[in-house]
């Protein structure tokens, strides 16, 4: 949905991250919280991936199982993926035991559910006994499933390679560790985004048969390099927009992974998404709480344009004081232009519904 009638504020596309903040922004949404209707006795957790089905209104989403790390190995029959409808009721979920952290998804054209797995189940925190050699654990996986939950396709090596073993992992497009969103183009090739704290913090490539094609990327903070390329999206162009969260940026690559720009003007996104439009909507969950360095920039979802930069609409976290991951993490549109934010935080999260006023 284009949005004629905001008002467009110039775009201040700086060079590097010390620009001025893009606060003073209008905000015409109205929030609708408690929209999505959840099956009765379960409540809605944490959510990073949110997407919007093919029919254009309907929006899927993949929650953590009513909780955050470890609820869906805790609850093996909770399906994690689930559609609603334009009104909020729930038309179907899946994935129960397949998935162990639902991070990030995408719907491709034909209407596949696509779905970063971000962890495992090894046991984890002080105290924990070792991982068990012989034990069958899941996760750090894309998986993709037909519109009706069927499995069609696996990249990535069931349970990961930790990451002292990856020196003889074996072929690098054959395994994960932390995979933090996948995008598929209109084309059907495949683009993984992983590193989430730790990982090699780099964007592979795979066709539509799930072949490795290439990767690109490292840790750093220059041009081509990543801290947490957390979310992907790409225009109507065909460049991929990377939300590079731990540098506080966007990074833009044409197909092949050539470098050709980035802005720091949408703030610390850790979701992005682009509609049919090139209305770029990216979400920031951390400015303030998480990443204190970053705290004159007001958290939440800003809206502006792929083509130009420019920043229009800011929907500001309701609770400015809140320390963690707050306000939405994952965001999309549908061809309304109806945001939608999913929250990871810091209780368990929501799932806003936000319309133009």
């Amino acid at each position: 949905m284009v949005l004629a009638a905001m008002t467009v504020l110039p775009a201040v596309v700086a060079a590097q991250a010390d620009m001025a903040p893009t606060n003073n922004l209008p905000n015409p949404y109205r929030t609708i919280e408690g929209w999505a209707q959840m099956p009765q006795g379960r409540s809605f957790g944490s959510a990073s991936a949110v997407d919007v089905d093919v029919d254009g209104v309907s929006i899927w989403v993949a929650e953590r199982c009513g909780g955050n790390i470890g609820a869906c190995t805790q609850n093996p029959d909770v399906d994690p993926v689930m559609k609603f409808g334009p009104q909020g009721n729930l038309l179907i979920s899946f994935g129960a035991g397949m998935i162990n952290w639902p991070h990030g998804i995408d719907v491709d054209h034909e209407g596949n559910v696509w779905v970063a797995d971000g962890r495992d189940n090894r046991p984890g925190g002080r105290g924990a006994p070792p991982p068990d050699p012989n034990a069958d654990y899941y996760g750090h996986q894309v998986i993709k499933f037909s519109p009706t939950g069927q499995v069609l396709m696996v990249l990535g090596r069931r349970g990961g390679v930790p990451m002292g073993e990856m020196a003889a992992a074996g072929p690098r497009g054959d395994f994960f560790w932390q995979p933090n969103d996948v995008y598929v183009a209109g084309n059907g090739d495949i683009y993984v985004g992983e590193g989430h704290g730790q990982g090699r913090n780099r964007i592979i490539k795979f066709n539509s048969r799930g072949e490795y094609l290439f990767e690109w990327g490292g840790t750093g903070d220059q041009p081509g390099q990543f801290n947490q390329p957390h979310s992907l999206a790409m225009d109507s162009r065909g460049r991929l927009f990377v939300a590079d969260r731990g540098n506080d940026r966007i990074q833009i690559f044409d197909s092949n992974g050539r470098f050709l720009d980035e802005w720091y003007q949408f703030s610390r996104l850790s979701g992005i998404y682009i509609d049919q439009d090139d209305v770029l909507y990216g979400a920031d969950s951390e400015s303030g709480s998480v990443n204190p360095a970053h705290g004159d920039w007001t958290r939440g979802i800003r809206v502006g344009s792929a083509r130009t930069g420019e920043v229009w609409a800011l929907i500001p976290d309701p609770q400015p004081d809140c320390r963690g991951t707050c306000t939405a993490e994952g965001v999309v549109a549908d061809i309304n232009g109806v945001i939608y934010g999913a929250e990871v935080g810091p209780a368990p999260g929501r799932l806003n519904r936000y319309v133009r006023q």
